[in-house]
């Protein structure tokens, strides 16, 4: 016969087993929507031409923070700053494959490895890290693992296109890009599923579906790609935006007349085909060609991300989920006569960032203060209650999230090639690049009171203003060792 004290031990065993899954189930879920090359043309930024009606809606649920910045203008060493929660230290995180080169230093510590050893099912759909799938090798099928480890699943549908490389820069029905040849837009005549977004979606889709009836929390991030080049949507969306984009002031479209950043846009001019050599930079309407096609790449983007939020609130999933949308940079469609990213302006580095979680404050108001984007990893690690890693440069949003007019605790600071780092605070951005013998040639000042389309270089009516920014850029070290650029 078994005495009282070890049947008491058998019940309370029991009754702990049969309540740890509800525990389980009752942790946040986290929708994780990364989107590629994502300008801040969001009808909820206030941005008049946009036509994104499905995150528009969402906006009004969540916090939007309209001054966002990411870490580094590449799709890959964004993603890597995110994944970190930690600014670049070496030069391969400022390129496109510092995600793979230096993951083993920090794969550990990285935000799905913890949320994994967490008890989190992690699940990476489409791009999250650089490559989409997750795989390096040969158009991106096999090879070595990004973040090996770190996700339970890591993958892309099965789609007309075959391989994710494929995939990333598919043009309709599973065509694939023929680099320096095939065109930087495409408008096709037919459904949404002629692109690959529709397939991410209906992917996502499935999968919340099938993580409705699990008894576990977890990690999604789904990952799309439009509206990265090249800017290819069905014919519908570009007929949408057919006379609302409107043109670029050409004291916003001039080439820096003083010693800057400039680039000659690479990956537009290099990687894609232009029709009888047709140069936005001299020809109107082929730069409103581009506009439009960028935004109907945004629209339609805005369309398959609304059909995963559906589904997320049909399955009753929002109720217990967190929800992110973010933008791994920004986009320059002819500013400083560059077309791309690649550059430490504004419009490279400010990129959408909403965050909505059950019991959010003040839901639909928007946060103007500056964040990062390795804020991020701090700010889930607090809402999910997870043990975050001592040494991240990001801080919690917490505070914004539960008051919006709670002020933000730094600037944001940004790196690139060549030696050039930025710092930006609510009213200026210093730009500081070409050191030598401790002096930096090649000064940038912007005042975004006066000037927010960064028209001049303020550099020399603001010494003072010059010399303080300095002085925050010195708190943070450049990434040792220079590298050569990687567009993608």
């Amino acid at each position: 016969m078994l005495s009282r004290i070890t049947c008491i031990s058998i019940i309370v065993a029991l009754v702990t087993v049969a309540i740890a899954p509800l525990q389980a189930a009752e942790r946040p879920n986290v929708l994780f929507i990364a989107i590629d090359d994502l300008r801040c043309d969001l009808g909820s930024l206030g941005v008049k031409h946009a036509k994104t009606p499905h995150l528009d809606a969402f906006a009004q649920t969540a916090r939007v923070f309209t001054k966002h910045f990411v870490q580094v203008p590449t799709c890959g060493a964004s993603r890597c700053a995110l994944l970190r929660g930690l600014y670049p230290t070496v030069a391969s995180q400022i390129n496109n494959g510092g995600i793979l080169q230096t993951q083993a230093e920090w794969r550990e510590q990285s935000l799905p490895m913890i949320f994994r050893a967490s008890g989190y099912r992690t699940l990476a759909l489409g791009k999250i890290t650089h490559h989409p799938g997750g795989k390096t090798g040969k158009d991106w099928v096999d090879g070595p693992d990004e973040l090996a480890g770190a996700w339970d699943r890591s993958w892309i549908p099965n789609t007309p296109w075959k391989t994710p490389e494929r995939l990333m820069h598919g043009y309709a029905n599973g065509m694939r890009r023929q680099p320096g040849k095939s065109p930087a837009w495409e408008a096709h005549e037919g459904p949404d599923e002629a692109y690959p977004d529709a397939w991410i979606a209906t992917e996502a889709i499935e999968t919340l579906q099938d993580l409705a009836a699990k008894n576990e929390p977890w990690f999604f991030g789904v990952g799309f790609f439009k509206p990265h080049l090249p800017f290819a949507a069905p014919k519908r969306w570009h007929d949408m935006h057919a006379s609302s984009v409107p043109t670029l002031d050409p004291t916003v479209a001039k080439k820096p007349e003083w010693r800057s950043g400039w680039h000659k846009s690479g990956e537009f001019r290099t990687n894609y085909g232009h029709e009888s050599g047709r140069d936005p930079e001299t020809d109107h309407e082929y730069a409103q060609l581009m506009r439009r096609s960028y935004a109907a790449c945004v629209s339609y983007m805005d369309a398959q991300v609304g059909r995963v939020l559906d589904e997320l609130k049909r399955l009753k999933l929002d109720h217990n989920t967190i929800v992110v949308f973010w933008s791994d940079h920004g986009f320059l469609l002819g500013e400083h006569a560059i077309w791309g990213k690649h550059c430490l302006y504004e419009r490279a580095l400010q990129s959408p960032l909403m965050i909505r979680y059950p019991g959010l404050s003040f839901p639909g108001v928007p946060c103007h203060g500056i964040v990062e984007t390795v804020d991020l990893f701090p700010t889930l690690m607090e809402l999910c209650e997870l043990q975050s890693p001592t040494n991240l440069n990001g801080r919690s949003l917490l505070p914004q999230l539960r008051d919006p007019n709670k002020p933000t605790s730094k600037p944001a600071y940004s790196f690139w090639t060549g030696g050039q780092k930025t710092v930006r605070t609510d009213r200026w951005r210093l730009i500081a690049g070409d050191m030598k013998n401790n002096s930096y040639l090649q000064l940038e000042l912007f005042d975004y009171k006066t000037d927010p389309e960064e028209t001049r270089n303020h550099h020399d009516q603001h010494p003072e203003v010059v010399a303080e920014l300095l002085k925050l850029l010195e708190k943070v070290p450049h990434p040792t060792k220079s590298v050569s650029q990687n567009p993608g």
